[in-house]
């Protein structure tokens, strides 16, 4: 079933198993008295679709072309996963630009974004979530333009110096949860931190009504991209988290080493990665990422044949058939019998 116009739905679906599609060049609005509840969801339509009402998603929601717009004042509408549903396609011309929501689910990464962008979460929970909630948000928690609230950056632990007023993320969640979060050049870093070692993760706490830092591993990449990932905590302590200059781990920190080329077309050159100090360690544990900070790829000593582009991790956002993306990824390579860590980048080219 394919909608070319808009939705009004004040009635309920039947049992389907089929797909359903919003199509057409035209901005469309999905409205009505009750969630619309499809088995799999596509969307090709380069205009965005409005929801006044929540769509929930049985199966697998497709993006293709076009954003899913949700009122960010609005926190009870939301493009809802239900149980074991996923998605494909995200990207930055097509996403959720508002709220998205899951059902039991311990595992999952939130394809949120703006208008312009894709600025997932991803979410690790030590059990199964009955109900988490996202939406990220391209605006100034001095002054956000789409919610009353104002979350002065002034207002802090005196642990914390610097907060990001570009951006920030909403999550509600009550199990207790490890997150990823990543930036890029428009998250303007360097304005945070001189030292990127410095940069952790802080939320505003709902006890304090102020600025307080959350536990964060060691940031992986340089200041124009890569992602930061929290000890486990609980979302609904926070009602936002952002990116401040509020941690160090400089006794500790990894050690930037060469950016590399992949591309595994058989001609013999270039065809896996190949990372020289993994030679002086062979006992070692290799993670690749994506520039989110999603792990598509883990081998415990690794000896420089055996990445090609395809994933060893399992993951519905990933197919293992087809292999990983073009595109930038992280390596984070433990060389355990130095007792040293590198990180770095490399292009996959399919």
């Amino acid at each position: 079933m394919g909608f070319h116009t808009n939705l009004i739905n004040d009635g309920v679906f039947d049992e389907n198993s089929g797909l359903t599609g919003f199509y057409g060049d035209s901005p469309l609005r999905i409205s009505g008295a009750f969630a619309a509840t499809f088995n799999d969801i596509e969307i090709v339509n380069a205009n965005q679709i409005q929801l006044n009402t929540g769509l929930q998603v049985r199966n697998n929601l497709n993006f293709v072309t076009g954003n899913f717009f949700t009122p960010r004042a609005t926190t009870d509408t939301y493009v809802n996963f239900l149980d074991a549903a996923d998605y494909t396609g995200s990207a930055n011309i097509s996403k959720v630009d508002g709220y998205v929501a899951i059902n039991n689910q311990q595992n999952f990464t939130f394809p949120v974004g703006d208008a312009n962008q894709l600025r997932p979460l991803i979410l690790q929970s030590i059990s199964s979530n009955a109900f988490a909630k996202c939406a990220y948000f391209f605006e100034n928690p001095n002054e956000p333009s789409s919610i009353p609230t104002v979350y002065s950056t002034d207002s802090k632990n005196a642990d914390i110096a610097a907060i990001s007023n570009s951006e920030f993320w909403r999550l509600d969640s009550s199990i207790s949860s490890s997150i990823r979060i990543s930036w890029n050049e428009r998250s303007q870093i360097e304005t945070i931190v001189e030292d990127l070692n410095h940069l952790g993760i802080v939320g505003w706490s709902k006890a304090t009504n102020q600025w307080e830092i959350i536990d964060s591993n060691r940031p992986i990449g340089d200041f124009n991209e890569g992602f930061i990932a929290t000890a486990n905590f609980t979302p609904n302590d926070y009602e936002i988290i952002t990116f401040a200059d509020s941690y160090s781990m400089e006794e500790n920190q990894l050690i930037t080493t060469e950016n590399y080329l992949v591309t595994p077309n058989g001609d013999g050159v270039n065809d896996v990665l190949e990372i020289p100090e993994i030679s002086m360690s062979p006992n070692n544990t290799l993670h690749i990422f994506d520039r989110f900070g999603l792990k598509v790829f883990e081998m415990k000593n690794y000896t420089n044949t055996e990445f090609d582009g395809s994933t060893s991790t399992t993951n519905a956002i990933l197919s293992s058939e087809e292999g990983l993306p073009s595109g930038v990824y992280f390596y984070v390579v433990y060389l355990e019998d130095l007792k040293l860590d590198f990180q770095g980048f490399f292009y996959l080219a399919k």
